[in-house]
């Protein structure tokens, strides 16, 4: 383990929990690689943001808003409060979002400097807002990009309110702006209510890496909003990639997070130079993150040995400053003929591939039930309870028993409950990839 950053800054580092040994010609090599980032400076609403960190608020202002009325005074409550949360010297905006995206504050495309004035005037401004219109949520991004894109600010993050489907838009149009904000700033989505798609606001979350949740009661909106600002006026290192170089015969075979929230980053891969690849993991705060990398290597006889992979932590180059390795380790791989030691599963990569299957088992089993298949519904949620039974996940098992009757949580046998409040449902679907920390052994 090394940890190369600055004295100032936070302190990252790499750790590798694996069972690098193989059989003769085994192939396939699983790490769980554990990042963590310590010791930044503490931040509170006085502490000046040096202009480090640029928010914008996107509020869902179409007509829907107004059914209840306590949906739209909720989010202006809480846009309000998550304003009140803003260090001094944060840059920010707040927008206004229907089928077009309206600047509510400070307009003329830019963005105000947070101080207790600008404060003042931004939650104002915010008693103007009311319901009417369609949904797009393309251009609230869109407009958010390009207020963002005008900051020198590292720390570039969107809040993101809705409370319905994005009806007022092609969906390859919501698709084509996130590829584009993609690596730009990053975003919590948020739906309240449940008349929202919860596909729609976990993908713009997925996409731009931040966190997504349900807020089934208005009157909630103001603690998620406060709290989800001070969790962003946390961050402190910005655009951070985990770079993984394998020597030649070597091919990665997945990369995915899978702590706090499981998410598949395969595919986010841009190349770093000869034989390493970057994957984006967003902006870091004092927190901890796992990821499951598995690659393929040349099968090899007993007795050999090879480095399977680096995994080195980088922050790009900014600002005339050259790029910057944060920390690293290293996966290795090991043929003997010892079963023992060969067959062993490594605890965190055993415990994080179940937390990934049990993801998949929900959302498997929520849309088999959606689409009137039983059996197949019981099978994946029972699977479902079974892991998150064994794997000591309380908060999905409770969620679970909102959807299933549970038999025997340990042999994974349920029933299907016959009527299944929509939030209960919604809920389990979207915090269906958060995950549970592996007990330390």
């Amino acid at each position: 383990m090394a940890n190369f950053a600055k004295p100032s800054a936070p302190r990252f580092s790499v750790d590798v929990y694996q069972n690098e040994f193989l059989p003769e010609g085994g192939r396939d090599v699983h790490a769980i690689v554990t990042v963590t980032a310590t010791g930044g400076g503490s931040v509170t609403r006085g502490t000046p943001a040096d202009g480090t960190a640029a928010v914008v608020i996107m509020v869902d202002c179409s007509g829907s808003m107004e059914y209840p009325p306590e949906k739209m005074r909720g989010a202006r409550e809480a846009t309000a409060a998550a304003i009140d949360t803003l260090r001094d010297g944060t840059a920010f905006a707040v927008i206004a979002g229907t089928h077009v995206a309206k600047e509510v504050y400070p307009g003329q495309g830019r963005l105000a400097v947070a101080d207790p004035a600008t404060r003042a005037r931004a939650k104002e401004a915010l008693r103007g807002l009311s319901a009417g219109g369609g949904t797009a949520i393309g251009t609230w991004l869109r407009l958010a990009d390009g207020l963002l894109r005008g900051s020198t600010a590292a720390i570039r993050h969107g809040i993101l309110l809705t409370d319905g489907r994005n009806e007022h838009e092609e969906p390859a149009v919501l698709r084509a702006t996130l590829d584009a904000c993609a690596g730009r700033f990053t975003c919590d989505a948020r739906g309240v209510g449940t008349d929202w798609e919860v596909k729609e606001v976990t993908g713009i979350a997925s996409a731009l890496l931040g966190s997504a949740d349900i807020v089934a009661d208005p009157a909630h909106l103001t603690e998620d909003f406060t709290l989800m600002m001070e969790k962003v006026m946390g961050k402190e290192v910005a655009d951070v990639s985990l770079r993984l170089w394998t020597p030649v015969g070597v091919e990665i075979q997945y990369v995915k997070q899978v702590a706090p929230t499981v998410q598949d980053l395969t595919a986010r891969r841009t190349d770093a130079g000869t034989r390493a690849g970057d994957y984006p993991t967003g902006s870091w705060g004092d927190e901890s993150r796992e990821y499951h990398v598995c690659v393929r290597v040349p099968g090899a006889a007993v007795g050999q040995e090879m480095l399977a992979s680096r995994a080195t932590l980088v922050r790009p180059a900014t600002g005339g400053e050259p790029e910057t390795v944060l920390a690293q380790g290293l996966v290795r791989a090991v043929w003997t003929n010892d079963l023992a030691a060969s067959t062993a599963i490594n605890p965190q990569v055993a415990h994080y591939t179940g937390q990934a299957e049990l993801a998949q088992a929900i959302q498997q089993g929520l849309e088999a039930r959606k689409m009137g298949d039983v059996h197949g519904a019981t099978a994946k949620l029972g699977r479902a309870v079974q892991l998150a039974s064994v794997s000591g996940n309380a908060d999905t098992a409770r969620l679970l028993s909102k959807v299933v009757d549970v038999v025997d949580a340990v042999a994974g046998t349920v029933r299907l409950k016959a009527k299944v409040a929509d939030a209960d449902e919604m809920t389990l679907e979207t915090r269906s990839t958060q995950t549970v920390r592996v007990k330390k052994f």
